[in-house]
């Protein structure tokens, strides 16, 4: 069966402030890759693009921000990965929506993962706008934006032109909302019904812009999956000075200015060089988020800045997060729950096993006790804390969690990522999003959840259990999985004492690594 594919003068054609736009109609969906939003020198704010003459083609995708380093290739069946062109001329964006034809439909912007380092608009294949806009009639967005040394460098030392350098690849991503309010009408969205979502780095890059008043009414709604992760995430406390001389010295210069014609690589290089001795020394190192005139710091330190309480926020994380990356020595698919926790007490030992199965139990009584080996602490712990905190500011707060088993292995609790393909509606994209009566169900459960909440600030619809919001004294948890429903306060002291157990445990193993106790 043939798609409808049309690309001609008429088609997918839109006219922005700049200039003139063409993509192309693809089943339902007129779709737009690479258009500018902003252009920028290195290490200075973004600026408006010049207008141009003529017709701009938006059919391929544009640079991606250069990386620290390129990975290997691994894990592709966790998580689907695909590489782009990379190059500092990195600020542009992709639309998908079904028609340039005035309507106000909701606007959904996606904010990529991999930190503030690393990281693409169309890294992974589930990132694809195509399935969300035609399904949930809605125009959809992603963006490349600045990272690691470019867009998180404080040289603000070295004079006002600096001023935010280590919030640059925030202040792209204002830029790109700013683009999005003046132009997004003429592709079919309401500039006034913007709704954030992101996922890891993407998710924490929403609670930054939350911080940052040059965000203010750019956007109205975020659901950030899985961004609340605590020091992974952290600020980049103090300035950049000192890295600042240490690279120019490496590369054998003196001025900053140097330092913005120095080849992408050779900066690069440098910075990978010096940054562990001053990491080690708890030094500043660029790469995340610097609190400044211009942000107000982490909310978890800082508090949340009264003039964000009017933004909704959806709040979740997955069942494994991490943890679910590491290769088991045991095989949980074959084994009783007796098995299971006699596995758990070899792990673990007796003395935390018995403060912390019965708590497992009681929480996840679906699941074998092993499964407490996997269970995500770097995560949920965090983001408990963040939903009291948002939720003491903006009624409007939902946490959910993503407990969803997929047939990796024969069946692997969900890792960091996993929740991606439901939110766009593309499991059909990716392999081990595949089960025969659930991927379906589950899909349409989280996809629609997100279109509602796009729409109405509420992400209830006739698919789901009702699903309250938070308070600060209580956390209504949507547990999506083969038989989703809602469960309150469940994990409370769980996570508690299994978040202070693995403190203690790396608290001892960092001593015996010192020498300071006996193995």
């Amino acid at each position: 069966m043939a798609h409808d594919f049309r690309h001609d003068p008429h088609t997918a054609v839109a006219e922005t402030a700049q200039g003139r736009v063409r993509g192309f109609f693809y089943d339902g969906v007129s779709i737009f890759k690479g258009i500018p939003y902003a252009r920028a020198e290195r290490f200075h704010a973004p600026c408006p693009v010049e207008p141009w003459e003529g017709e701009l083609d938006a059919t391929s995708f544009g640079y991606a921000c250069p990386l620290l380093d390129m990975p290997k290739p691994a894990g592709e069946l966790l998580v689907p990965h695909r590489y782009w062109i990379m190059e500092e001329d990195c600020l542009n964006l992709n639309i998908w929506t079904p028609g340039c034809d005035g309507k106000m439909r909701p606007v959904l912007v996606w904010l990529h993962g991999g930190g503030y380092e690393a990281g693409s608009a169309i890294e992974q294949i589930a990132y694809e706008g195509e399935n969300m806009s035609r399904r949930g009639n809605v125009v959809v967005v992603s963006l490349n934006h600045r990272l690691n040394i470019l867009g998180y460098f404080d040289l603000s030392a070295f004079g006002e032109e600096y001023a935010n350098s280590g919030n640059a690849g925030m202040d792209d991503i204002i830029a790109a909302l700013r683009w999005v309010r003046e132009n997004i009408a003429a592709f079919g969205g309401d500039p006034k019904n913007v709704t954030l979502f992101g996922q890891s780095g993407g998710g924490g890059k929403i609670t930054t812009l939350l911080q940052m008043p040059a965000a203010d009414g750019l956007f109205q709604k975020g659901i950030n999956m899985s961004g609340v992760i605590g020091p992974m995430l952290a600020d980049a406390e103090g300035n950049g000075e000192e890295l600042a001389c240490a690279m120019m010295k490496e590369l054998g210069v003196s001025t900053v200015k140097e330092l913005e014609t120095v080849p992408y690589r050779a900066l690069a290089d440098a910075y990978l060089k010096v940054r562990p001795a001053l990491e080690k020394a708890g030094k500043y190192v660029g790469g995340r988020p610097h609190p400044n005139a211009f942000y107000a710091g982490d909310p978890s330190i800082h508090g949340f800045r009264k003039e964000s309480g009017s933004v909704a926020l959806l709040v979740g994380s997955v069942y494994g997060e991490f943890a679910a990356f590491a290769p088991l020595a045991y095989d949980r698919n074959h084994m009783s729950d007796a098995q299971g926790e006699q596995t758990v007490r070899r792990a673990i030992g007796d003395e935390a096993a018995d403060r912390l199965l019965p708590l497992f139990e009681k929480a996840y009584p679906e699941r074998n006790p092993v499964d407490l080996l996997t269970l995500d602490y770097l995560v949920r712990p965090y983001l408990k804390e963040y939903v009291k905190l948002r939720s003491a500011l903006c009624p409007a707060t939902w946490s959910y969690l993503f407990n969803l088993d997929l047939p990796l292995n024969g069946g692997t609790v969900p890792w960091h990522c996993a929740d991606i393909p439901y939110v766009f509606g593309n499991t059909e994209l990716v392999a081990t999003a595949q089960e025969e009566g659930v991927t379906e169900r589950l899909e349409s459960e989280i996809f629609h959840c997100v279109i509602a909440f796009a729409r109405t600030g509420d992400p209830n619809h006739p698919g789901i259990v009702y699903w309250p919001a938070c308070t600060p004294e209580s956390e209504p948890t949507l547990v999506v999985d083969k038989a989703t429903g809602v469960r309150v306060d469940y994990d409370e002291e769980l996570i508690r004492v299994l978040a202070g157990t693995m403190r203690e445990a790396m608290e001892r193993n960092k001593l015996r690594q010192e020498g300071q106790i006996q193995h």
